[in-house]
């Protein structure tokens, strides 16, 4: 293919990477952008298998490395739940620094590639800059899908002086890298393997210091990170698209971040370098020390009988409703109250679930419309006016001691005000605290129900409990 028409091609793609990031900022619009980007992704992996850089030999490998990965990532997509997809987007994460630091050692053993002076200098900061990223990333990676998966705790790992660790492994990284580019034609290759080690160490470091509540951000964050390796990647083969792509990617997920760290009222920063300026010496949370007074429960049949008689009903979807997969007779429950003449809307925490933008995924698999699905800032005065609240399996985003308790790890984290409405229900399986690890005062609130058990079970006894009611009046 001559050169003129591949470049031709990675503008296309490029130009359909870019239309797919702005379709996928809407619900409205995100299947057509998941679309484009399908679409920019054969355009490009054609072009480059084209491009001449491909010899006749190496096609056959390149068509067992595709159909690899393309049964991989099916099986992977068949196979795997909405309620794992955060762990999913992590690793996928992993490979994306893997590739970078694997990309980054074969373009400095290349026995082909023979530069000097200026041009040598550059690459050799490519290449070390595409290992240093890669590796954080990687590692960093793998700890977020453990503690995703449940394999690594949730709480931060706070280690004495663990700031000036970081900051004393970043130099050693530094002085490396001058070894690194000082060396001698291919002679760098042990300062690059142990600055390879010690970013990973780094990676390690720098999530496992980031506690469970911050962990949405962390995979946002990741993600930046793997379009960064992606772009230094693009650098190190001079592939115009994969810098692009790679900048794309670094770009949208590090605005993604800052936007979630301040809809938690979290530092960018602090959470990014692993709570670097948190206040440390603040005192442990005093509320969940003993309990703030009794639980009320409900029944099904109960919850019912209010939810019949509400005009005004807002349900909060969580990381509960996610791993019971409720959002089907959820909605069913919504339509039987719409049709009743009540206001059935969905409230969503920007951070609910682990991950950005879980629950709307979850509502669009139930179809329920977009324009009942509403953000925290659109529908948090609302709550006065609101007859019921159901809380399904959310715990952290409904904390009233993120407003009033400034010794609560989430203390100044914006969140869904449901204790204001008339009624609150909270659907949870037991009194466990959330994955921040922090009691609710929300459970013992006068105002409050707790309505325990399994969600979808809960769910479908509650839509049993209305469509019964219904038959009755109807009779």
């Amino acid at each position: 293919m001559p050169q003129s028409l591949v470049t031709t091609a990675y503008l296309a793609a490029g130009v359909l990477f870019i239309l797919s990031l702005g379709g996928l900022s809407k619900q409205e619009t995100a299947r057509r952008g998941n679309s484009l980007g399908i679409i920019g992704m054969l355009i490009a992996l054609a072009a480059t298998a084209a491009g001449g850089r491909v010899s006749s030999a190496g096609y056959g490998i390149l068509a067992v490395a595709i159909g690899v990965g393309a049964v991989v990532g099916a099986v992977l997509a068949a196979r795997v739940a909405m309620t794992n997809m955060p762990e999913l987007v992590a690793i996928l994460h992993s490979f994306v620094g893997a590739a970078a630091v694997l990309v980054g050692f074969a373009s400095y053993l290349d026995p082909n590639v023979e530069l000097s002076g200026t041009e040598a200098v550059i690459h050799e900061v490519e290449v070390f800059l595409g290992i240093f990223i890669g590796s954080v990333t990687f590692t960093g990676s793998v700890i977020a899908f453990g503690k995703l998966r449940g394999k690594i705790r949730s709480k931060p790992l706070m280690l004495p002086a663990r700031h000036w660790i970081n900051i004393l492994m970043l130099l050693a990284c530094l002085i490396f890298g001058f070894q690194f580019l000082t060396a001698s034609h291919h002679g760098g290759v042990q300062p690059l393997i142990l600055m390879t080690v010690l970013a990973g160490v780094i990676g390690i470091h720098l999530v496992m210091a980031i506690g469970g509540a911050d962990m949405p951000v962390v995979v946002s964050m990741l993600n930046s990170y793997s379009g960064w390796a992606a772009a230094a990647a693009g650098f190190m083969l001079a592939n115009d698209l994969l810098i692009i792509t790679g900048a794309l990617v670094g770009s949208s997920g590090a605005i993604l971040s800052y936007i979630m760290c301040k809809a938690m009222n979290r530092s960018f920063l602090s959470v990014i370098l692993g709570g670097f300026g948190a206040d440390e010496g603040a005192a442990p949370a005093k509320r969940g020390d003993q309990p703030q007074g009794e639980v009320v429960s409900i029944e099904a049949k109960e919850t019912a009988e209010l939810l019949a008689d509400a005009k005004s009903v807002v349900v909060v979807p969580g990381y509960g409703m996610a791993v019971a997969q409720a959002q089907y007779p959820l909605w069913e429950v919504a339509q039987v109250l719409r049709d009743r003449g009540a206001t059935v809307r969905f409230a969503i925490h920007p951070v609910a679930g682990r991950l950005p933008g879980h629950m709307n995924v979850l509502l669009a698999e139930a179809k329920v419309p977009y324009d009942v699905v509403l953000e925290m800032d659109e529908i948090n005065e609302d709550f006065p006016e609101t007859d019921v609240v159901l809380v399904i399996g959310a715990n952290d985003i409904v904390n009233p001691g993120a407003l009033d308790d400034a010794s609560s790890p989430i203390y100044g984290m914006p969140v869904l005000e449901v204790w204001k409405s008339k009624t609150t229900i909270v659907m949870k399986r037991g009194m466990a605290s959330g994955y921040a690890g922090v009691e609710n005062p929300l459970f013992f609130m006068d105002n409050t129900r707790m309505l325990f058990g399994d969600a979808k079970k809960t769910v479908d006894g509650i839509l049993t409990e209305l469509r019964s009611a219904g038959s009755e009046a109807a009779a």
